[in-house]
């Protein structure tokens, strides 16, 4: 049953939308124990936009191991459709390149032409390229 509901909310997401982004991070002095950084984003491609974003973050006992937790406003347009939403980002990385990221789109986040936005985001990095593949529906758009 659990895979039918999956199946289910996978099938939701009836658009997809790629690009780039560029990304410039900035830590918060102080914090030591969970170091935290604030983020801004320019989107490019089907989501124009920005974004800012606070991230937290731990490192493992082993070099290249680490987690983060984030929040992150993204404002702008999403095939055309103006307004914002936000995304919250959980991941974990293994020391050698082993990444585990969930984004998703926090429920009833979205505003003017993205109310009922729903989705899910996935972040590529090719060396120096960050790119997205998201994801989503808006309830009551086709």
């Amino acid at each position: 049953m659990n895979m039918l509901i999956a199946a289910a909310a996978l099938a939701a997401f009836t658009h997809h939308a790629t690009g780039t982004f560029d990304v410039k991070m900035t830590p918060i002095p102080g914090e030591t124990r969970f170091p935290r950084m604030t983020g801004e984003k320019q989107f490019h491609g089907d989501l124009e936009g920005t974004s800012e974003s606070e991230m937290m973050s731990v490192t493992g006992t082993v070099e290249g191991s680490a987690a983060y937790a984030a929040i992150e406003r993204v404002t702008g347009s999403l095939m055309g459709e103006k307004g914002s939403f936000i995304l919250v980002h959980s991941a974990t990385m293994r020391r050698g390149g082993e990444y585990d990221m969930t984004i998703r789109v926090v429920p009833d986040s979205g505003t003017g032409e993205l109310t009922g936005l729903k989705g899910t985001m996935q972040i590529i990095i090719e060396g120096a390229t960050h790119r997205y593949n998201f994801d989503y529906s808006i309830a009551g758009a086709n």
